[in-house]
């Protein structure tokens, strides 16, 4: 299988508006820059909100203090929405994508299997409303690759009528 490393085909973009918006908070970090006159401390936020019904995003942002790097984390992912093509309870095929060092393998599952990933994983696939999947995530465990790696992974899924179609023409 080939690791993806970027979207194919492009994503469009989708107005959160119209949808009724849930979000999580992964991790928030305490971060330090240190310049001449000390120290300078600043919060980073990683946000992933979800309809629960195929669309998903995550957003990362800093500030001085913890709820502004939470609400600016919160519209940053609001902007980087994505739509997730579902078949009923998980997706249409398996998929392999990296982001930084951070590689994530989401194959689908049978009914009932549930949501088999770690927490940071997780987290983007219940928003997202996929109920049944298994997940392996490979090399960097950092929160913020590891679920941009995932965004990446839903975003270059096809949907399930289209990868029928695609796998008649290779054998046929």
């Amino acid at each position: 299988m080939k690791v993806v490393t970027k979207v194919i085909g492009g994503k469009a973009k989708i107005d959160p508006s119209g949808l009724e918006i849930n979000e999580k908070l992964l991790a928030i970090d305490r971060i330090t820059k240190v310049v001449k006159g000390g120290r300078r401390l600043r919060y980073r936020a990683l946000v992933v909100v979800g309809d629960g019904n195929g669309h998903v995003g995550v957003g990362s942002s800093k500030a001085i203090g913890v709820p502004e790097a939470i609400r600016k984390a919160n519209t940053a992912a609001q902007n980087e929405l994505i739509e997730v093509p579902l078949a009923d309870s998980t997706i249409p095929h398996e998929v392999l994508a990296k982001f930084g060092a951070s590689k994530i393998l989401l194959k689908p599952a049978a009914p009932g299997a549930g949501l088999i990933a770690n927490s940071t994983v997780k987290a983007v696939l219940e928003l997202a409303g996929i109920e049944d999947i298994l997940s392996k995530s490979l090399g960097s465990s950092n929160r913020i690759n590891t679920a941009k790696a995932t965004i990446l992974a839903l975003a270059n899924l096809r949907k399930p009528a289209k990868v029928v179609k695609d796998e008649q023409n290779e054998t046929g």
